[in-house]
């Protein structure tokens, strides 16, 4: 989920030791919720990686005035596209000799949210990640990859801008977190799909 291009950071055994706790978080709750019911914080796990090492890479890049936008993103594209081609293919391959014919309309339309990276939306107007039905989505966990994308394409421009003024970048971080978290705190309550599938509440993990 994170990029490859760190060559100007330094290796850090300890972020690939959180990174693998999240992966066996995640992959035990799925494989058995009773054993692990709080697993699911492991994709939050994976958001705070990503976000501190894509942020590190811009600073760094910009502090060195070496940043290019169209290299950034082809950088994601040439790492994101091919694995989620794989993915797609032969869900939709398996998915048309497996589901039945409305299952199978249904993950058409997942087909095309997960290729533009808009599945979190589309998922926002039908049901809960934990709902019995959400079973019968088998592109359902390609959500989180949406709001990935989705910051990924963002936030690049957002730190460009206020890299410029230097002495305000902590502050519209944290005001950015503050903001993010309390409208987390607000719609866990009222709205909890907006709260779980929403990049504006996922954003403060970044």
């Amino acid at each position: 989920m994170v990029n490859n291009h760190v060559s100007s950071l330094k290796y850090r055994s300890d972020i690939d030791g959180l990174r693998a706790v999240a992966v066996i978080l995640v992959v035990v709750f799925h494989a058995s919720p009773m054993w692990c019911k709080g697993g699911f914080i492991g994709v939050d796990i994976f958001f705070v990686i990503s976000g501190y090492l894509i942020s590190s890479i811009i600073l760094n890049d910009l502090k060195h005035n070496k940043f290019s936008f169209s290299g950034f993103y082809e950088r994601r594209i040439k790492r994101i596209f091919p694995a989620l081609i794989l993915v797609v293919s032969l869900t939709v391959f398996l998915g048309w000799i497996l589901l039945v014919q409305e299952d199978f309309m249904r993950l058409a339309k997942h087909v095309v949210g997960s290729s533009l990276f808009l599945s979190n939306f589309l998922l926002l107007k039908e049901s809960g990640y934990f709902d019995d039905l959400a079973y019968s989505k088998p592109l359902l966990h390609l959500w989180s990859l949406a709001v990935e994308e989705q910051f990924y394409l963002f936030w690049p421009i957002l730190l460009s801008i206020f890299y410029k003024f230097r002495n305000r970048i902590i502050s519209f971080i944290f005001i950015t977190f503050i903001l993010s978290f309390s409208l987390n705190i607000f719609t866990s309550i009222f709205f909890p799909f907006f709260a779980f599938y929403s990049p504006l509440t996922i954003i403060r993990s970044y």
